[in-house]
């Protein structure tokens, strides 16, 4: 009964230590990546807004008053109905509010289907501009909700909108 290192090697409790050590980092990184999508998504300092009632994004702007402070309007310009994966362009109408920055997040409503977030550009006074997308899912229909936050003097504030997108 004399063990060596090379016996020692093949012994049954390697291989199970390995793969437990493979199922620990992989559990780690899956968590890694979870957090840091939750911090990079972080709006809890976001003061939100409800977007005006009747709100179609597929066929026109969708609406929000900021209470006192403005108001905006978010139009994604598509011919037609908004699909997954198409260049999305998207156009973000100011009212009697100065804006720093702003940025549009797509969010599936009914499931994580990771950062989908979009800086707007300073196109003209009271308009940023960019361009967005909208990842595929196996649904026939998914439902996605379109964050917008804006960065102003009194702080961040938000709205958002909500659209359903069909499978082709």
């Amino acid at each position: 009964m004399n063990t060596t290192p090379e016996s020692a090697g093949s012994s049954p409790g390697y291989p199970i230590l390995r793969l437990l050590t493979l199922l620990t980092c992989l559990a780690l990184a899956v968590s890694g990546w979870y957090l840091l999508t939750h911090w990079l998504r972080d709006d809890t300092n976001v003061t939100w807004f409800p977007a005006q009632p009747g709100c179609n994004l597929h066929e026109a702007p969708c609406s929000a008053t900021l209470g006192e402070h403005g108001r905006i309007s978010l139009a994604i310009d598509t011919e037609g109905h908004i699909e997954a994966l198409q260049r999305l362009p998207l156009n973000l109408h100011l009212e009697d509010i100065q804006v720093s920055s702003a940025e549009v997040d797509f969010v599936g409503r009914d499931m994580d289907m990771g950062l989908h977030r979009f800086p707007l550009e300073n196109a003209a006074p009271n308009l940023f501009s960019g361009v967005g997308q909208v990842g595929i899912c196996t649904q026939a229909v998914m439902p996605w909700r379109a964050r917008v936050i804006i960065d102003t003097p009194q702080g961040k504030m938000g709205s958002w909108f909500d659209f359903d997108v069909t499978r082709s």
